[in-house]
């Protein structure tokens, strides 16, 4: 993926590398055999990192969660209850997906957990209208077809995941095929190519071990 610039609030770090901070992202899917849709927020126009873009619910583990799994189980049912109204059924609910920790050449890293969490019976997003100002269901070939017509805007781990996402065809499919199996953090690269920073994968041509 190429960016001729970075995307708001990852500023790329010429020193030191900045210690990730631990945090937690759920993805909500809903939907049967008729599809499969995501949950997604728009971030605040205003806000230092990400401003507008839209986004799976999530941020940061706070300091009385705790440490490990269980603290970033707390810290996302928190933040969907916070950013989109959800009330999910609770932290042993939601099924590992991903870890993601932020490229070390980006100043603002994080090492975030990725679950899932189908939305509860009942439940209706309604936006905080703080932190995000807008909410939508998407299956997730539309927010990517989206994006790319400029629609809206989408950072790189969002991308990918809803990649990783359009194949399946139901919330429960998904579901079934996150359960038990093994996640392995994924730690991107950036490659600056002249003036276009490049984003690359572990196992993609360019990333260094």
């Amino acid at each position: 993926m190429d960016l001729d610039r970075p995307a708001p609030g990852e500023q790329l770090n010429p020193g030191a590398p900045t210690a990730p901070r631990q945090a937690a992202t759920v993805i909500v899917p809903r939907g049967a055999g008729d599809g499969l849709e995501v949950l997604l927020v728009k971030r605040n126009p205003n806000a230092r990192f990400m401003p507008s873009a839209w986004v799976f619910p999530g941020g940061a583990v706070d300091a009385h969660e705790g440490q490990g799994d269980a603290a970033h189980r707390l810290a996302g049912v928190r933040e969907v209850a916070e950013e989109a109204g959800v009330t999910l059924h609770g932290p042993e609910s939601l099924v590992k997906f991903s870890r993601w920790i932020t490229p070390r050449q980006v100043k603002i890293r994080y090492d975030t957990h990725f679950f899932l969490a189908p939305l509860p019976d009942g439940e209706t997003p309604e936006i905080d209208g703080g932190e995000v100002v807008e909410a939508r269901w998407y299956a997730p070939s539309g927010a990517l077809a989206a994006w790319r017509e400029g629609e809206i805007e989408l950072v790189f781990p969002t991308v990918k995941h809803l990649e990783q996402l359009e194949p399946f065809d139901s919330a429960d499919a998904l579901l079934e095929w996150a359960r038990g199996r093994t996640v392995e953090p994924v730690e991107p690269q950036v490659v600056l190519e002249g003036e276009v920073a490049r984003v690359v994968l572990p196992g993609e041509p360019g990333y260094e071990d």
